[in-house]
């Protein structure tokens, strides 16, 4: 089997197990999106972002992405008045969530198509595959 067939399949399966994560921490900030601090004073859940990065595999000797690091949004909170919440501080604001449901779910969307292109780029590598041992069958 060709090797080049091989990277690609590595390649996209990076690509996927990447997206994967930044799936994964959009799902988190979606749930907390209105989490709210447990107490006046506190902060509320801050937003989560994934940051990707080139890295070489020495072994098949290719550039692939990988998850450098999940940081958080550092963007200022929101602030919703409401006198009767048990974390409204004195003057009756609470701390809400730096996460847009918004943003989240473009992201979202942005990473779904990246990782359906990727699992397009196995099954089309997959037929060629495919293809190449029906040849070499006949």
């Amino acid at each position: 089997m060709s090797t080049d067939l091989m990277k690609s399949l590595a390649i996209s399966a990076s690509g996927m197990k990447a997206q994967g994560t930044r799936l994964r921490i959009i799902s988190e900030n979606l749930a907390n999106a209105n989490s709210t601090a447990p107490s006046p004073g506190d902060l509320p859940y801050r937003r989560k972002v994934v940051l990707f990065q080139n890295a070489l595999d020495r072994e098949l000797g290719l550039d692939t992405v990988q998850v450098k690091k999940i940081d958080v949004d550092r963007s200022d909170f929101q602030r919703r008045y409401d006198p009767g919440h048990p974390s409204a501080d004195a003057d009756g604001y609470v701390l809400m969530p730096n996460v847009s449901t918004l943003v989240e779910s473009m992201d979202m969307r942005e990473a779904q198509r990246s990782y359906e292109a990727n699992l397009n780029v196995i099954e089309s590598t997959r037929q060629m595959i495919m293809r190449t041992v029906d040849l070499l069958r006949n």
